[in-house]
């Protein structure tokens, strides 16, 4: 069901690659520093919002995947392994950075099981995050495979459209498509060739948002995350379609941080401060 901590090691970040994490707005007395994952084809500036949305006590940072935004550059990776090792990697260099903060993280749709695999790879480098939050995505154990990577450009554009999130304008630009698609392809190759393997569940609260009108992910599928950690794990339900996350970022942001403080104040034994 789960993978084992050891088989994503983290990578030492290269010389000749920046680092993968994007910080839209700084918050330097932050208490903890939230980590957000995007979606397949999706960039760090998704959660440019939730950066300058967040209390000053919660930094959001946002992880840019190789092959698109600032990284357009570095092709974009096509195993889960690959890309989930160069993320740690960087998250372990963040977290000694700035060793006072709590790391947690945030991941919707592909970016829930990169965040879900990251989670398993800093709790078997013995850096487990606080806690973990996943959006629009089944359970690891309970997704399933798929061919859209192998698809036509038009199906993938097709997918896009179903799924909303994407803005009619970029996805009728040709040019732009074309810049896009290479990227978004691999990304679809990743989660529809993923396959968890089996290992011991996380030891950390996981927080599951699922959307009523998500056609991607039943409630039962969402449900489905309680097996993967031995600490509790909550459902919260949105109204909205796959991206219910951005059409609702100020209530989605909101819940996310009284359960992150919730989640560090349980860990640390003591009251979440309400001042620097």
């Amino acid at each position: 069901m789960t993978t084992a901590p050891e088989e994503h090691t983290p990578q030492v970040p290269a010389a000749d690659r920046p680092s993968s994490v994007r910080v839209f707005s700084h918050r330097p007395y932050a208490r903890a520093r939230l980590f957000c994952f995007p979606h397949a084809g999706g960039t760090a500036a998704a959660y440019r919002p939730w950066a300058h949305g967040a209390p000053w006590d919660i930094e959001v940072c946002a992880m840019q995947y190789p092959g698109r935004g600032d990284r357009y550059a570095h092709p974009a990776h096509r195993a889960m392994d690959d890309l989930v090792a160069e993320l740690a990697a960087d998250l372990l260099r963040e977290q000694t950075a700035r060793p006072q903060c709590a790391t947690l993280l945030f991941g919707h749709s592909m970016g829930a099981a990169v965040a879900y695999e990251t989670a398993r790879s800093l709790s078997g480098a013995d850096r487990p995050p606080a806690a973990l939050f996943v959006s629009g995505q089944s359970a690891p154990h309970r997704s399933g495979s798929g061919e859209l990577h192998r698809a036509t450009d038009h199906a993938l554009v097709q997918d896009l459209r179903r799924l909303g999130g994407t803005a009619d304008g970029v996805l009728d630009d040709d040019a732009l498509m074309d810049a896009m698609l290479p990227s978004l392809r691999r990304d679809y190759e990743l989660i529809e060739t993923y396959r968890p393997r089996h290992g011991h569940p996380l030891n950390l609260p996981v927080t599951v948002l699922h959307a009523t009108a998500d056609p991607e992910v039943t409630e039962d599928e969402a449900r489905a995350w309680t097996e993967t950690t031995d600490r509790p794990c909550e459902l919260l339900t949105f109204p909205g379609g796959h991206f219910h996350l951005h059409e609702q970022h100020t209530a989605v942001l909101a819940a996310v941080v009284t359960r992150a403080r919730n989640a560090i104040e349980g860990a640390a034994g003591r009251p979440w401060a309400s001042m620097p």
